[in-house]
């Protein structure tokens, strides 16, 4: 009979209470940041991994409020601190966190304020006393993205790689479609499968498999969608074509929207199928190949 500690809980996704420590299962606490907002969802989630030595799965905001729940739930038992990614909703506590706990800050690589103890590579380990964390590089939404996986529950933290209840932004030039793809496929292609994710924002998602198909499925469709409006516009710029395809997008998301075009049109130039006047230039027009 398998232990507790080997299995993810089975009792359906625990529910968002900010700033409040919450059972995932017997190895894992989530702590999720009063940060929500149109790219957080309910906020950032934080993660403790562990019992008697406990690793800090993204530290959030710098957010004293949100850092003093997650040193009040870990203590001094908290040796590492680690970083999905170093976008502004997730590692700008690590500074701030370390100081309450003096763990160690891991991540792939200093960048946006962030600085480290140590750099972790893709299968790099981090070993606690009842688990081992294992660095997966994800690149796609970021270059220096990583997923974590935690070997005895074959739960995976996602960061911004997959997210519960809504798509993830790529945002060229560091995000990158055609890596984003590689990223998904590779995780769908893990053996042994993953049981369950933890994503960086939103509930645990109970059937990854299912998930990620539903994430390769919708941007295959949104590509070849795409694909088709530059064929038939003949020239067309990433604004013009939101106008068509995001109809029901409020103003705001206007302009993430308009990013993930773009990167969608960059693979495709990538692939031979577009041409851009300036790939580089979010405001430029794309064509088909003479």
């Amino acid at each position: 009979m398998a232990r507790a500690s080997d299995q993810v809980a089975v009792d359906g996704p625990k529910p968002i209470v900010v700033d409040v420590a919450t059972a995932l299962s017997p190895l894992v606490r989530r702590i999720t940041a009063a940060n929500p907002g149109f790219m957080t969802g309910p906020g950032t989630n934080t993660y403790l991994v562990g019992i008697d030595e406990i690793v800090v799965v993204d530290p959030g905001p710098d957010d004293p409020a949100h850092l003093d729940a997650i040193a009040g739930c870990g203590g001094d038992r908290i040796r590492w601190i680690v970083c999905t990614h170093t976008h502004p909703d997730h590692s700008p506590g690590a500074a701030s966190l370390k100081e309450r706990t003096g763990a160690e800050v891991l991540a792939y690589d200093e960048r946006d304020g962030l600085v480290l103890d140590g750099a972790l590579a893709d299968g790099d380990a981090i070993d606690g006393s009842e688990f081992r964390l294992i660095a997966v590089h994800t690149p796609g939404h970021a270059s220096n993205h990583l997923c974590f996986l935690l070997e005895q529950e074959r739960l995976l933290f996602s960061g911004d790689h997959v997210m519960e209840g809504s798509t993830v932004v790529i945002s060229p030039p560091d995000g990158d479609m055609a890596q984003y793809f590689a990223s998904l496929e590779r995780l769908r292609s893990w053996r042994p499968r993953l049981r369950a994710i933890a994503p960086g924002h939103g509930l645990r998602i109970d059937d990854p498999e299912a998930k990620l198909v539903e994430y390769i499925r919708h941007r295959r469709a949104r590509e070849e969608q795409v694909a088709e409006l530059v064929r038939n516009a003949g020239s067309i710029t990433p604004e013009e074509l939101v106008a068509i395809v995001y109809t029901d997008v409020i103003d705001d998301l206007r302009p993430v929207a308009q990013k993930s075009v773009w990167a969608h049109l960059r693979k495709l130039a990538d692939d031979g199928r577009v041409v851009g006047e300036d790939p580089d230039d979010i405001e430029a027009a794309w064509s088909i190949p003479a």
